[in-house]
């Protein structure tokens, strides 16, 4: 998809965590909007979205000056306690244009020589592993959380078409993995997936998250419903695969491949 490009000067990086998030300090977007543009995306249901011409996926704003906002905003808020930050809560911070315009390798550089107590990084794109050197050197205060929904790419192609293919996810965890960089899988959303979705995973990650569309859209299931996946699912002839009785299925299945311990439900799986 190919997503038309603002330059923005913000006044503000970090915002303060509250609901899904309020077991952080902050979240910190590089980016508004996100040219993945993924059918289910709850941030298509918010103001940021609705507010704004254009479809979401089909614009992007690019922050200027992200980094040395973030350097003065992390000091004042490093000066009153601890600080944990999730990266990003509404848009990818490796999405296609960090290619170029690496707004998000410099956040992370600003945080290596600062660091907050705590990073996440929530991702589904291989362009995360560009970022190793920087990754490694947060050691046990970062880690990446990997969105692989499903292990069918036909089911990714019909709702997330131009997100990244779900066999380079699975590389990139095998290259997070052999780098030491502390590393949990995301199935957020479920989507369909086959019986040994948890087999292929199981050699490059310890720790699993998974979340649905009733717990996991910060609105109880009404901002999915306003998308009409119900609808699509059973387009699809998938009915079986939504609902809330979903999340308690593939639970039961990963727990047979991992720990019950590893294996996280929602909002408890992003905790720092």
């Amino acid at each position: 998809m190919k997503s038309e490009l603002f330059y923005k000067n913000p006044k503000t990086i970090l915002n303060k965590g509250t609901g899904f998030l309020a077991g952080y300090t902050h979240s910190l977007n590089p980016y508004t909007g996100c040219s993945f543009g993924c059918s289910y995306c709850y941030v298509r249901a918010m103001p940021v979205a609705l507010f704004r011409d254009g479809e979401w996926g089909n614009w992007v704003d690019i922050k200027n000056g992200a980094a040395n906002l973030l350097k003065k905003e992390l000091q004042r808020a490093k000066a009153k306690g601890n600080v944990t930050i999730f990266m990003s809560s509404s848009t990818d911070p490796y999405q296609p244009i960090e290619h170029k315009e690496k707004v998000t390798r410099s956040l992370l550089e600003v945080m290596v020589a600062d660091p907050p107590n705590f990073l996440l990084v929530q991702t589904r794109s291989p362009l995360v592993s560009r970022d190793i050197d920087l990754l490694q050197q947060f050691k046990e205060k970062v880690r990446v959380s990997i969105t692989i929904e499903t292990d069918s790419e036909t089911i990714r192609k019909h709702f997330t078409p131009d997100a990244p293919p779900i066999q380079a996810r699975f590389k990139t965890l095998e290259t997070l993995a052999a780098n030491g960089i502390p590393t949990q899988v995301a199935i957020a959303p479920i989507l369909p997936s086959g019986e040994y979705f948890p087999e292929k995973l199981k050699p490059f990650v310890d720790r699993i998250c998974l979340d649905d569309y009733f717990l996991g859209d910060g609105s109880g299931g009404n901002r999915t419903r306003k998308l009409g996946m119900e609808e699509k699912y059973a387009q699809l002839g998938l009915k079986d695969w939504y609902g809330s009785h979903v999340i308690n299925n593939v639970y039961n299945r990963f727990i047979k491949t991992f720990p019950e311990s590893d294996v996280y439900l929602s909002q408890a799986g992003f905790e720092p």
